[in-house]
């Protein structure tokens, strides 16, 4: 037997490759299936079964392509209504792969067919639960993302995942092996753990979530304290998997035109595309194309994409850095973003060359930053999330966060300068390209972020750790 989480950071997700005598069984895969069929081809084993843990709202998942391309079965629990052919399991249903058999465990809560599959060995023993959204490490799924789809409030929800976790999960001998759909950074839970793989006896110590003496109302009560709205592009992604789509070939064949800068301007008027520069952010800053949006590849790209763009149908022109422009229109793809219609043949440099007019963005170090400050007294916003701001912050500034930044434009001065500020540099730029194609240009962008403000003498306020917040 042979088991593989495959991790993807850029989502806090992980997929799962179980093989057992030339049988396969992938659980939650990604988008992008080639990987999962190259494996398995490597391994002389044929993919019999793809187990869905529930319909994700974060990411498109590989299901329908992975099942077209090899044969194998679609698996949902109980309740799930797919668009496809899929076959919906029943709640204690076992399934045989090779030696070995996995369980399905119907757990509603974070959805209603959400369900975990428990991996029974080839001596019968229960050896490791892959818990999808159910369970994290650290955190529970948030029951807040299918309410309208199961016509429950998110506290019945939430009471009706106490009862999964207590009397499906809870139960399973301690030292089962979990393995979480997602990790820190996920926008699936609020606590998560930055580990991928822990045990239950440990998860029963330290989540908070599966204390021993926790009653139902004080579960309900602390798993949707604190919930932050939902990024937009999530319903979408949930109707994708639910319903089916479109190939990943036929969305990289879309994608990956080369245009040239004639081509891709006229093509960016006619269907009113967003001009998406993903190159890293001090190349944004030197030089980009007018109204451009920069959200950087080598940073949470995809989820940013998702909380920023928001519809998934709106067509995209890229800007890359050479050679990186079949990984940009994948990762796009694990969003649901599909309608990516080429990118900029030569970067910016053809660009240029063509006589075509660049932007730029005014940025200064955090020495300067403190300087001018001190002598002028511009205004201040900070970008980064509401945990961010209240854990620590300049006392001086405004806390507007990025992913809400559409509900701040009022606040931003119109014709005096301001900073903008993030933790690192990264989100900034983006919220700063955000500004600039809404038709705010008086803003200035403090290299490094907060990460360097703490090095000046500028004052902030006392520390308060993220988890003593409410």
């Amino acid at each position: 037997m042979k088991v593989e989480q495959i991790y993807t950071g850029c989502l806090a997700q992980g997929a799962y490759y179980i093989e057992s005598k030339g049988e396969v069984a992938i659980i939650d895969p990604l988008r992008e299936v080639s990987a999962y069929v190259e494996r398995a081809e490597k391994d002389g084993a044929k993919i019999k079964y793809v187990f869905e843990t529930h319909f994700h709202a974060d990411f498109v998942s590989g299901h329908v392509t992975l099942a077209e391309k090899t044969g194998a079965k679609i698996v949902f629990g109980p309740t799930a209504s797919p668009g496809y052919d899929a076959y919906v399991g029943a709640d204690g249903e076992l399934f045989e792969l090779g030696d070995v058999k996995i369980k399905l465990l119907h757990t509603p809560g974070h959805t209603m067919e959400s369900s975990c599959y428990l991996l029974i060995d080839e001596t019968g023993k229960e050896t490791a639960l892959f818990t999808g959204d159910t369970l994290f490490l650290g955190d529970v799924g948030r029951p807040d993302l299918a309410q309208k789809a199961a016509s429950m409030t998110q506290e019945e929800l939430a009471a009706t995942l106490y009862d999964s976790l207590r009397n499906k999960v809870m139960t399973l001998p301690d030292d089962t092996v979990i393995y979480p759909g997602h990790g820190a950074g996920s926008a699936c839970g609020k606590n998560m753990s930055k580990e991928t793989v822990g045990t239950l006896g440990e998860q029963k110590s330290s989540n908070y979530a599966l204390r021993a003496d926790m009653t139902k109302e004080e579960f309900v009560k602390e798993v949707t304290d604190g919930l932050l709205p939902p990024p937009s592009y999530f319903p979408m992604n949930v109707a994708m998997n639910k319903g089916g789509y479109d190939s990943i070939d036929d969305v990289l064949s879309r994608g990956c035109k080369a245009l040239s800068p004639e081509a891709f301007e006229l093509l960016a008027n006619e269907v009113e595309a967003v001009i998406l520069d993903v190159r890293h952010q001090s190349e944004f800053i030197k030089d980009h194309i007018p109204n451009s949006i920069f959200i950087g590849i080598d940073g949470g790209f995809a989820p940013w994409v998702g909380a920023l763009i928001k519809d998934v149908k709106q067509p995209i022109l890229l800007v890359t850095p050479e050679g990186r422009e079949k990984e940009t229109v994948t990762r796009l793809s694990r969003v649901g973003f599909d309608h990516t219609m080429g990118y900029l043949d030569g970067g910016l440099d053809a660009w240029k060359a063509a006589g075509k007019e660049t932007d730029n963005m005014r940025s200064v170090s955090a020495e300067e930053f403190e300087r001018q400050v001190n002598a002028q007294g511009t205004p201040v916003f900070d970008v980064r999330k509401p945990g961010e701001y209240a854990s620590e912050h300049l006392e001086m500034a405004e806390s507007t966060p990025l992913d809400y930044l559409n509900d701040y434009l009022a606040s931003f001065p119109k014709e005096e300068d301001f900073f903008i500020h993030c933790a690192g540099g990264y989100r900034s730029v983006i919220a700063g390209s955000i500004l600039k194609s809404r038709g705010i240009h008086n803003l200035i962008d403090v290299a490094g972020g907060y990460g360097a403000i703490k090095n000046t003498g500028l004052t902030r306020t006392d520390y308060v750790c993220p988890t003593k917040i409410k």
